[in-house]
C-alpha cells in the first residue's frame, strides 16, 4: 500500500474499476455495511422486478404465468446462470430449497454412490448446519455411517479407505480461510472418495471453478454475495457424470419425469431435474435472479482483485490504528488463502460489535470471540474499510463498548 491515511483510501476508490457498481445497490447513506457475507445488500433492480411480477404476472395473468412467464423454468434457468459463476456446465446446477436441504440430498447421493464406505470427513470448524445434516442423515440411514471431524490442516491426511465423501466449505465462515479446492478434490479422488463443497461464502466474491477442480457435488446459498434477499433459495451442483446414477431421497412431484402426468409412482426426471422436489417460490426466485444477473456483468478477475485489496487494506488499517488494543487477526494474512472477509479476535467481541453497529458500522459476531467483517466487492469502498477501522480503534481506546446496552444478548448475532 502507498500510505495509511484516509486520503490514500479515497484515492484507491477513485481508481477502482468496479466503483460504478455501488450505484446498483440501495445502501443507507449513514451506514458502512460490512455484513454482505451474511446478507447481501438490495440491488436497485430487485424492487421493480418484484413489483412487475406481483402486479402484472401474478396480479393479471394469474396461474397462466407458469407458462406465459416461464415460472416453471426458474429453477433450471437461474441454475444455468449460477453455473457460469462457479465453473459448471449447463444442466449441472439447479436452484431449489435451502442449503441444508440440498446438502441432505447430495450427501445421500454421495453415500449411495460409494456404498461400501461409511465415513463422511469434514473439518471441525465447518459451518454447523453442514455437520448437523451429516449427523442426521447418518442416523437416519442406520447403516453405520459416521461423521469424522479433523482440523483444517489435517483434512488431506485423514482421507483413507473408509472415507465415502469429503464435505467441506470452500471459505470458512468464521476465519475466512479458503481451502485449495482443486488439491483437496484430487486428494479425495485418489483415496476413492467423492468431494462435496459448500460455496455459501464463496460464490459472488471469490473465484470458483468446479469443473476445473473435478468436484462431484456442491451447494450454496443465495442471500449472501449473490444478493438474492433474506432467505433466498439455495442451489446445488451435480457433475453430469453422476446425475443418472442416483434417485434422490426427497422425491417430490417436480422432480418427476412428467409431473403433470400425476402418476401414482415416482419416475425421476432426467439429469439435474430430479434434484428438484417441490414447487419453486417464485417471488424469492425472481429476487435471486436479479442479484445473479448483476453479477454476470462483472469481470471475475476484477472482483477477486478488489476483494483481496479491500481485505488487505482493512487489515492494514486496523493494525495501524488499533495497536495494543487486544485485537488478534484470525484470518489468513496471505491473500491467496483468504476469502472476502476479515475476522479479528477480542475478549469483548460481542459488546464491541454492538458499539460498532450503534455507530453505523455493521459487521457481525461469531461466538465466542470473533468480530467478523465481510467485504462485498461490488458495493464496498476502500474508504469504508478505513472509516470502519477508525471507528473500531476509537471504540476500543475509549472503552465505548462497556455500556450495559452493548452487553445484552440477541437472538441473531
Amino acid at each position: 500500500m502507498s500510505g495509511l491515511s484516509r486520503a490514500d483510501y479515497l484515492a484507491r476508490d477513485a481508481g477502482d474499476p468496479l466503483a460504478g457498481f455501488r450505484g446498483s445497490f440501495r445502501l443507507p447513506a449513514d451506514v458502512i455495511y460490512l455484513d454482505g457475507n451474511s446478507l447481501g445488500a438490495l440491488p436497485e433492480a430487485t424492487p421493480a422486478r418484484l413489483a412487475a411480477l406481483i402486479e402484472d404476472e401474478w396480479g393479471h395473468d394469474l396461474i397462466r404465468s407458469w407458462n406465459q412467464h416461464g415460472w416453471i423454468e426458474l429453477p433450471r434457468r437461474i441454475g444455468d446462470k449460477i453455473a457460469r459463476l462457479i465453473g459448471a456446465g449447463p444442466g449441472e446446477v439447479v436452484v431449489a430449497d435451502s442449503t441444508s436441504v440440498n446438502l441432505f440430498k447430495l450427501l445421500a447421493a454421495a453415500l449411495a454412490l460409494n456404498p461400501v464406505r461409511r465415513m463422511i470427513l469434514s473439518e471441525r470448524e465447518n459451518f454447523p448446519t453442514d455437520l448437523y445434516m451429516a449427523e442426521g442423515l447418518a442416523g437416519l440411514l442406520g447403516r453405520g455411517h459416521a461423521l469424522q471431524l479433523v482440523a483444517a490442516d489435517e483434512v488431506a491426511g485423514a482421507l483413507d479407505a473408509e472415507t465415502a465423501v469429503l464435505m467441506l466449505t470452500h471459505v470458512n465462515y468464521r476465519s475466512g480461510a479458503m481451502h485449495d479446492m482443486e488439491a483437496l478434490t484430487a486428494a479425495a479422488h485418489r483415496a476413492g472418495a467423492l468431494a462435496l463443497w459448500d460455496l455459501s461464502h464463496s460464490v459472488g466474491a471469490v473465484p470458483v471453478d468446479l469443473g476445473a477442480a473435478g468436484a462431484d457435488f456442491a451447494v450454496g446459498c443465495g442471500y449472501k454475495y449473490l444478493n438474492g434477499g433474506p432467505g433466498a433459495p439455495a442451489f446445488l451442483f451435480v457433475a453430469e457424470r453422476h446425475q443418472e446414477g442416483f434417485r434422490q431421497p426427497l422425491s417430490g412431484w417436480l422432480g418427476h419425469a412428467e409431473p403433470f402426468a400425476f402418476e401414482s409412482g415416482y419416475r425421476p426426471a432426467p439429469g439435474i431435474g430430479r434434484y428438484v422436489a417441490g414447487t419453486p417460490p417464485v417471488l424469492a426466485m425472481a429476487a435471486l435472479e436479479a442479484g445473479v444477473d448483476l453479477l454476470l456483468t462483472v469481470d471475475p478477475a476484477a472482483l477477486r482483485a478488489k476483494s483481496q485489496a479491500l481485505t488487505e487494506s482493512f487489515i492494514a488499517a486496523v493494525e495501524a490504528l488499533a495497536v495494543g488494543l487486544g485485537l488478534t487477526l484470525a484470518t489468513p494474512r496471505d491473500g491467496a488463502r483468504r476469502g472476502s472477509q476479515v475476522s479479528f479476535r477480542h475478549t469483548q467481541a460481542w459488546p464491541v460489535m454492538q458499539a460498532l453497529i450503534q455507530r453505523g458500522v455493521i459487521g457481525d459476531f461469531r461466538a465466542p470471540d470473533l468480530l467478523r467483517f465481510g467485504f462485498a466487492p461490488l458495493y464496498t469502498r476502500f474508504v469504508d474499510a478505513w472509516n470502519a477501522a477508525e471507528a473500531l480503534a476509537d471504540i476500543l481506546k475509549k472503552r465505548a463498548w462497556d455500556r450495559p446496552e452493548f452487553h445484552r444478548g440477541a437472538k441473531v448475532t
